[in-house]
């Protein structure tokens, strides 16, 4: 008797494509691989493997589907997209490294957040330059230009901005976001690009000015590039999906004087949905991730691997030889929802330090010593940390407006709000960014 392997869905309010790839996989599998929706509750930390594959399309948006796929993949499942990497990956470093992979990419800039959380002071920014060159900024970028999250998707806070004075109003909006300002290219012509197994390529005319289900963003037609430009982006489309490692993607090129510019391809869910990309273009990405489903079932399962060192060109990292370590990070999205300001906490005089090692044979004595000195020396000694209290006088060399945010006002520590001392504001001053 054969062995089922099994196929998961997680998804978020999309219909057709879901419910369309359960469907084919299923009359595929004829009854050797079966597809269905994950469903979660309480995921226990010793469950073992329940799908042999999941296709991830909202953990982007739900921290808790991301933990669940992370652990999943512990277990062996193979998960698409790589949960690690996509809590690691960001649209500045994309382009970073798509300029080192000879991608054409718009002049780019990162700025500095224009808000921080509860607990970041002027100590905390020591690092920024102040004030912020808006001016060498626009200059580099040039007018008009786009500003956008370093770390985001859906055209989600994404705005147009035509001279200095509205690029500072849009991003007195933008909060705790990281935003990137971007060269905007005055296209010819624009696609959308599906990447599946990081091979099956399909170039979609796309127009970003029309509105979402409008019927008028996606245009079936194949001759809308040249063969020559047509195989300059499938090359691009490639090589960007294979550097990270996704596959399944969409890369969006801006073509201005037959240069594509890459401008988005931070995209491990893309839309596929029948109302918004139309017939033709549902039935393509749904059939080529089909067979994407049954040749990673076929491939052969690898013992699974506890260093997460070739997240990035895997092919090139196997072998082991040159291979560079990285640690994956959460991304911005998950980073706010796990961040949480420490309080103080009591710190050992140098006295009661130096005489732990010889307590450590008499573990139960060591234990209520050190606790007896916690009780006696207080805080005594005790160094000023980022978020506690403090009446230190500001540094000379203040963070700058533009990390403070447009006003120059940083956010008030909780004890500020308290009445104790908070930290300097440049409230009285200019408010113009720069000035």
């Amino acid at each position: 008797m054969s062995i089922v392997k099994r196929v998961g869905l997680l998804v978020g309010r999309e219909k057709t494509f879901p419910q369309a790839l359960i469907e084919r996989i299923n009359a595929q599998g004829k009854g050797e691989v079966s597809a269905e929706f994950v469903k979660l509750g309480g995921v226990r930390l010793d469950e073992g493997r329940r799908y042999d594959l999941i296709i991830d399309r909202i953990s982007h948006e739900v921290p808790f589907y991301r933990a669940f796929l992370k652990r999943a993949a512990l277990e062996g499942t193979y998960v698409v997209n790589n949960p690690f990497w996509w809590s690691a990956d960001d649209k500045f470093f994309n382009y970073s490294l798509a300029t080192k992979l000879g991608v054409a990419i718009p002049k780019t800039v990162l700025l500095p957040q224009k808000d921080y959380i509860d607990g970041i002071t002027s100590e905390s920014l020591r690092n920024l330059e102040f004030p912020l060159d808006w001016q060498a900024i626009v200059d580099h970028t040039g007018l008009p230009a786009i500003i956008k999250p370093f770390d985001g998707g859906g055209w989600k806070n994404v705005s147009r901005v035509d001279s200095l004075e509205e690029l500072w109003r849009v991003y007195d909006t933008t909060g705790t976001l990281c935003m990137t300002l971007q060269e905007f290219i005055h296209f010819d012509q624009f696609v959308r690009c599906y990447c599946v197994g990081q091979e099956e390529v399909m170039i979609m005319p796309y127009d970003p000015r029309q509105p979402y289900l409008s019927g008028e963003q996606y245009i079936n037609d194949p001759n809308y590039l040249s063969p020559e430009l047509a195989a300059r982006v499938t090359r691009d489309v490639r090589t960007l999906c294979r550097a990270l490692g996704y596959d399944l993607n969409t890369v969006e090129f801006a073509i201005k004087d037959g240069v594509p510019y890459a401008i988005d391809f931070m995209n491990p869910a893309p839309d596929a949905e029948l109302a918004s990309v139309g017939e033709f273009y549902h039935n393509w990405v749904t059939d080529a991730v089909v067979r994407l489903v049954f040749k990673r079932l076929a491939e052969p399962r690898e013992q699974p691997r506890y260093r997460w060192d070739a997240l990035l060109d895997s092919a090139s990292t196997a072998s082991g030889s040159g291979s560079q370590v990285m640690s994956a990070v959460a991304s911005a999205a998950e980073q706010s929802q796990r961040t949480i300001i420490p309080q103080p906490v009591r710190e050992f005089t140098a006295d009661v330090a130096a005489g732990a090692s010889a307590l450590v044979e008499e573990a139960k004595s060591a234990v209520a010593n050190l606790i007896g000195a916690a009780d006696d020396d207080g805080q005594a000694g005790a160094a000023p940390r980022e978020g506690a209290e403090s009446t230190a006088q500001p540094q000379a060399n203040e963070p700058p407006k533009s990390a403070r945010g447009a006003t120059g006002k940083l956010p008030r520590t909780p004890a500020a709000k308290k009445g104790a001392t908070k930290a300097p504001s440049l409230r009285d001053k200019k408010t113009t960014p720069g000035a």
